[in-house]
């Protein structure tokens, strides 16, 4: 049993919104529920476009993916999305060089099956917080091959830089991860817009001292605003409930 709930903000710099947020507890296709962060990239409109697509586009092949692995039923989808994002990008000069990251999730029976491109994040959050993704960024390949520390790493001015994106080669690269579930862990997945504003520590003291999921959502929006809003802010959150 899930509680989930899940929002995006503008923020206070941005004059559109690129983030898209998408959740279905019920069952869709063969999976038994589907959650999806986006954070679209390019110029104006194409942004937006390419998040919003992206989702429609994941929703609709998983819907009808006949497959009965998880994985497998994300990677399709994924891959699908992302040659029509490139197709688009490619042959319309609006939307050229438009992309997007994404970071779709499921739950079965107790196992959170996780497919991520690009630097939106999954987070596992207990008595402590644990990111799941890693993220598809310059400065992150950085800091892993030990370049950089996590410090530089959050003020270094290339940190906005992905590697990976939905629509940005013919082909992607995507991450997966299964981790298994308990009883009253929290799920959050998020855009840059949130973990540039918010760091993971005080992001465990907002869900843990919030009373309930719309509630963290709410105050992780709020912490973010209230330090910049430097861009837009996209979260989803799912609580792993007994029964």
């Amino acid at each position: 049993m899930l509680k989930t709930y899940s929002m995006t903000d503008i923020g206070r710099k941005r004059k559109l919104n690129q983030d898209t947020v998408y959740s279905c507890e019920h069952p869709l296709g063969n999976l038994n529920n589907l959650f999806i962060v986006a954070d679209g990239m390019g110029g104006h409109k194409a942004g937006d476009y390419a998040s919003a697509y992206t989702v429609k586009a994941i929703e609709r092949e998983v819907e009808v993916c006949e497959d009965k692995s998880p994985i497998k039923i994300l990677r399709e989808a994924i891959t699908v999305a992302n040659i029509e994002i490139y197709d688009k990008a490619a042959t319309e000069p609006d939307f050229a060089g438009m992309g997007t990251t994404v970071v779709a999730a499921t739950v079965d029976d107790d196992v959170l099956y996780v497919a991520n491109v690009g630097d939106s994040r999954l987070y596992l959050i207990d008595r402590t917080i644990t990111q799941v993704t890693k993220d598809h960024s310059l400065v992150a390949e950085l800091v892993r091959k030990g370049s950089l520390d996590a410090s530089q790493a959050k003020a270094h001015p290339d940190k906005n830089i992905i590697t990976r994106a939905i629509g940005a080669s013919p082909t992607v690269d995507i991450d997966f991860f299964e981790v298994d579930l308990n009883p009253g862990d929290i799920i959050l997945m998020c855009t840059d817009g949130l973990t540039n504003m918010v760091d993971d520590d005080e992001i465990l003291r907002i869900v843990r001292t919030s009373v309930d999921v719309p509630d963290m959502a709410e105050n992780l929006i709020k912490m973010a605003n209230h330090n910049g809003g430097k861009d837009n802010i996209g979260v989803v959150i799912i609580e792993s409930q007994k029964g």
